[in-house]
């Protein structure tokens, strides 16, 4: 079992609106590097760290599990999407997705300055590296448990 740390804006798609649906493609990734996780590393039942981008805290607020194998997302091939690629077939998809289901949200938002505070025992942590961007982030085993931890926590530092 792996685990991923997948960002999404709040204002575009929410832990509580993976609450209500249950499930959802995880659509619109255009990154190669990321694309190749869902593409080669991903697999079913792989745990998902649901972190909210782009908002006044950002910070990791739930948990999901990977519930699909990788598909070609279908936003590639449709003109009036944002993430229409007019180089991508139907026959040599470029694009691919993975449907996410949700677990649970966090008691609290575990905040990136939390998490900031913490990256010495977090190590190699993908998410702290400078200049990182990458909506789909791996997670080691021990991160993903370190995290969990914080969660009960309180924010405080240890």
């Amino acid at each position: 079992m792996r685990y991923w740390l997948m960002k999404s804006e709040p204002d575009e798609f929410s832990i509580q609106q993976l609450a209500q649906r249950g499930r959802e493609p995880w659509n619109g990734v255009r990154n190669y590097q990321a694309r190749n996780f869902i593409r080669d590393d991903m697999q079913y039942g792989d745990g998902v760290l649901f972190y909210h981008s782009n908002c006044a805290m950002p910070g990791i607020v739930g948990l999901a599990e990977i519930v699909s194998e990788a598909m070609p997302d279908p936003t590639q091939f449709d003109p009036a999407s944002d993430y229409f690629d007019p180089g991508s077939t139907p026959d040599s998809p470029r694009w691919l997705l993975r449907e996410v289901g949700f677990k649970r949200a966090l008691q609290r938002t575990i905040a990136l300055d939390e998490l900031k505070r913490h990256a010495e025992a977090l190590g190699d942590f993908a998410l702290l590296r400078r200049g990182n961007r990458l909506s789909i982030l791996p997670v080691s085993a021990a991160q993903w448990r370190y995290i969990l931890d914080l969660e009960h926590s309180v924010g405080a530092a240890r």
